[in-house]
């Protein structure tokens, strides 16, 4: 019953960072998931992945995973890089490389 205390990502559909300030503890899967022959449902006896617990700091998430017990294990956000070029720039007359179709 190892947990995973992580910030998620920002969601490829949205343009701002909404809910990628809070940080995230779930749990990982003990029991594989199993698939269900007559209708082809996949589901798992496993009902800690359905918990996931939201806090405003990667220390208070790991001040409950210790003070509950519950080991866990914490994976810090990747920054993301963001280039200086705007759209325009693709139309610039004095590109250094060459625009074609």
């Amino acid at each position: 019953m190892v947990a995973r205390i992580y910030r998620p990502a920002k969601t490829a559909m949205q343009s701002g960072k909404a809910k990628t300030e809070r940080w995230v503890l779930e749990f990982e899967p003990e029991v594989a998931r199993s698939v269900e022959p007559l209708m082809g449902y996949t589901s798992s006896s496993d009902m800690k992945q359905q918990i996931r617990l939201y806090f405003d700091s990667a220390e208070e998430a790991v001040a409950y995973a210790t003070r509950e017990g519950i080991p866990h294990r914490v994976e810090q956000p990747k920054e993301r890089v963001i280039r200086g070029a705007s759209y325009s720039d693709n139309f610039r007359f004095d590109r250094s490389a060459p625009w074609t179709h």
